[in-house]
């Protein structure tokens, strides 16, 4: 038995690793599809793999530091050639892992929880692991860039800016969905169904009128984002929030809509400036909210527990007060004959 489990715990382990790196690829390859241009530097707006690095340490723990290391020279050597590998890339893969380890160390030692029920845990989800981990990567990968001349040292700042806000934004909107997804557990017991449906129905007309309209009309998701996150709490918000900056994304990239003859840097700061206030506005709500019913649960089922023991109590007081009873089962008062 104790040699069968031994053999088990590296199986297990190593098929972690193997969906990590899986899972860190195909973001990879899928963020890929839609890029923007700043000062010759070809970024992603919205870079998934950050996210599933940091939802894959806080699920799995540090051990899937491998897999996503892996996950990370996969991408690299799906945009450059084995021979063409530089240490430049390797650097970039050391600072694709290191970003997201620091993050879950980070979160761990405050406490993190994945569920996101407190409104700390979705501060420290925004400041710690998506604004402050990633400066890491930013400033390793790009500083690579520059000292290999890939990029121009004129240009740094520019290109820092754009690859931080793309790893952050990976962070923000990939994670929590990758974290609620992981808390589903069936049976699945729908509620209110018909309002999720037409919670549904509005994105699916309001987002891409939003989003692609000539006329400015972004704020329009943000009542979405407050319904989502008033009546479906967590997973509501998050998933609104993801759809949004996809299809933001999406009119970005094609230069249509809001984002109409804007240059890159201009399309740059709008873009991620959408995506970051939508997206801290869905996290920091939602969380705000489900802490606030966690904590009216507990003060009921404090409440529940209080009636019973005064119950209990006024039962116990009422037999003790009970006149004594003589032999022929009447009550007879003290010093009565």
């Amino acid at each position: 038995m104790v040699g069968t489990r031994e053999l088990r715990r590296p199986a297990a382990v190593a098929l972690q690793t193997l969906a990590v790196a899986a899972c860190y690829f195909g973001a990879g390859r899928l963020g890929l599809v839609r890029r923007l241009t700043v000062e010759g530097a070809i970024f992603t707006p919205i870079w998934p793999p950050t996210g599933v690095a940091v939802a894959g340490l806080l699920i799995f723990g540090i051990r899937a530091w491998l897999g996503i290391a892996i996950g990370a020279l996969l991408v690299v050597l799906s945009i450059s050639s084995f021979a063409s590998f530089q240490p430049s890339a390797f650097g970039i893969v050391v600072g694709n892992t290191v970003a997201p380890v620091c993050a879950y160390l980070l979160l761990r030692r405050l406490g993190f929880r994945i569920d996101l029920s407190r409104l700390r845990d979705g501060l420290a989800l925004v400041f710690l692991a998506a604004l402050g981990s990633m400066l890491i990567s930013a400033t390793v990968d790009v500083g690579l860039l520059v000292l290999t001349d890939k990029i121009a040292a004129v240009s740094f700042w520019q290109v820092w800016l754009a690859w931080w806000v793309g790893d952050a934004m990976g962070v923000l909107i990939v994670t929590p969905v990758l974290l609620m997804l992981y808390g589903i557990r069936p049976p699945l017991r729908p509620t209110r169904w018909k309002e999720a449906a037409l919670l549904v129905l509005a994105a699916c007309v309001l987002v891409p009128l939003a989003t692609h309209s000539p006329i400015s009309l972004l704020f329009l998701v943000y009542p979405l984002l407050v319904w989502a996150a008033l009546r479906f709490q967590h997973g509501g918000s998050v998933l609104c929030a993801l759809f949004a900056s996809v299809m933001a994304t999406v009119a970005a990239t094609d230069g249509v809509g809001p984002f109409a003859r804007l240059n890159d840097t201009e399309l740059m700061i709008k873009l991620q400036a959408f995506n970051g206030s939508m997206a801290l506005t869905a996290l920091l709500l939602s969380a705000v909210i489900t802490e606030q019913r966690n904590t009216r649960r507990s003060v009921e089922l404090a409440c529940q527990e209080l009636v019973q023991v005064l119950e209990h109590l006024t039962a116990g007081n009422a037999s003790t007060r009970q006149p004594p009873v003589d032999g022929d089962g009447r009550g007879r008062q003290l010093g009565a004959p």
